[in-house]
Parts: C-alpha cells; sequence; structure tokens
C-alpha cells in the first residue's frame, strides 16, 4: 500500500480523540499528542460567570458526576465535576473541565494547532448564543500568542464575522452538516461556496457523509479548503486523503499512522 501525502493535510485529534480517552479534557489533548497529528479540536461554551470552558454538551450528566445546564452552572462547580466518570470501560483517575487558556497553553508548549468550535447555548428546544463568547474566544487566543495556530469554527455561522473583526487573522470555518445543507437542485457547492466566502471564512468542515469526490476541486478553485469530520475508519481516512481534502477530524487519532504505511 502507498503512502499518503501527509505535508498538507492536517490531521485533527477529534475533542483530543474521544474514542481513547475521556473527551475534551487535558489527558484527551496530552494522549493525542502521542501520535501522528497536527491539531486538537475542542467545543467551547461559556458557564455562567462569563469563563471559556472546555466542553461539548449543553449539560453535563452524560459526561460527568454532576447535573445542570452550563447556562446555570459557575466554574467553581464545573471545575468540581470528574469529567472521565461515565468514561466508557473506566479511567484511572477524576478528570477536570478545563479551561480554554489551559488547553491552549498545552498545545502552544506542544507546538500543535487547535479547532475551536464555539459552541450555541441550549435549553430544552430552544438554542442561543452564549453571551460574550465570541469576545472570550478571541481574548483568550489573542492573550495566549496562538493567532496564528488557531481555526475557530462554527454551526452558528453569524458568530465567525463577528470572530474576524474581534481577531484579524484567525482562522475561521463554516461547520456543515446534513441538517443544514442538503445537497441537491436547490443546495449546490457553488451556494455553499459563495455563502461561506461571504462570512470571509477560509474552510469548508463538512460532515463526512456529505462528502463526494468533486468536492475538493471545487472548493479549491473557489479559494476554500475542505475539512472532513468525522472519520472513524481506517479505509475512509485513507479514501478521503487520497481525494485531496485538506483535513481529516477523528475520535481515533491512533488511526492516522496508516496515511504513512
Amino acid at each position: 500500500m502507498s503512502s499518503v501525502s501527509t505535508s498538507t493535510l492536517q490531521r485533527v485529534a477529534h475533542r483530543g480523540g474521544s474514542a481513547l480517552a475521556p473527551e475534551n479534557t487535558l489527558a484527551a489533548f496530552r494522549q493525542a499528542l502521542r501520535f501522528l497529528i497536527d491539531a486538537i479540536e475542542l467545543d467551547v461554551q461559556m458557564s455562567r460567570d462569563g469563563h471559556a470552558i472546555v466542553f461539548h454538551d449543553e449539560t453535563v450528566e452524560r459526561l460527568t458526576d454532576g447535573q445542570g445546564n452550563i447556562l446555570d452552572l459557575d466554574l467553581a462547580y464545573l471545575r468540581s465535576l470528574n469529567a472521565a466518570a461515565h468514561f466508557p470501560g473506566g479511567w484511572p483517575q477524576p478528570e477536570y473541565i478545563p479551561t480554554l487558556r489551559e488547553v491552549l497553553d498545552l498545545a502552544r508548549a506542544a507546538q500543535v494547532q487547535v479547532y475551536i468550535e464555539i459552541k450555541s447555548s441550549k435549553r430544552g428546544e430552544t438554542c442561543g448564543r452564549y453571551p460574550g463568547i465570541a469576545e472570550a474566544v478571541a481574548r483568550e487566543v489573542l492573550d495566549s500568542g496562538m493567532r496564528e495556530q488557531v481555526m475557530i469554527m462554527s454551526f452558528d455561522w453569524e458568530v465567525l464575522p463577528i470572530v474576524k473583526t474581534l481577531a484579524p487573522g484567525v482562522k475561521t470555518g463554516a461547520l456543515v452538516s446534513r441538517s443544514v445543507w442538503k445537497p441537491g437542485a436547490t443546495d449546490t457547492l457553488s451556494d455553499l461556496a459563495s455563502q461561506v466566502k461571504a462570512l470571509r471564512c477560509e474552510w469548508i468542515h463538512l460532515e463526512y457523509q456529505l462528502f463526494v469526490p468533486e468536492m475538493p476541486e471545487f472548493f479549491h478553485a473557489s479559494g476554500l479548503r475542505l475539512g472532513i469530520w468525522t472519520v472513524n475508519d481506517e479505509a475512509d481516512l485513507l479514501r478521503l486523503a487520497r481525494a485531496g481534502v485538506d483535513a481529516l477530524t477523528s475520535d481515533r487519532p491512533d488511526f492516522f499512522a496508516a496515511l504513512a504505511k
């Protein structure tokens, strides 16, 4: 089997490699650094008292030994929780919910890039935007000296131009899933590229089930780079890498070794 060129391909550990360690914890990010990765991916929410925390869900029950909605919880309570409480198969020690700054400092020291997803708040079926989340993320990125090593993404596309204004030079990417884009006669690649460019983004990050082979060439011709998430099969990683995508995000960063075989 011939190897795949990884000179430009970004190999991204999703939530630090959530199949291998408790997601979005420092333990996961540190473990990801043992593998052939170029970037770690994480999710940012806001505590009630205005701190940018690294956590995926809007509620804490699935991942921790606590209860409640992030909207209602202060940093002190969130830091008291064990974010490894429900890791499949168990985890040898408790892990706390990190702040964004802690993960940025880790990534800077390790010289890896960081893909930051700005999450929406949610209460029941009502989605919103955490007050000040764009400002908090931009401030932490700039204060940590990571402007050149960070990409900020979101399904909330309207937050991305705000980030560009707050942190000029930081790369941004529009997240695209099957729930927000349905390819066909009314949702064309051209329309998608135009929408993303209007946001001043450099990247499209696409759910891998939406991928078709003509996408890399098309988006590259439009001046955009293409990332695919979340790919947890070695054969799919190889297929997509050979198709010319620019980034692959996986819960199994150990599988990136297959690209070098």
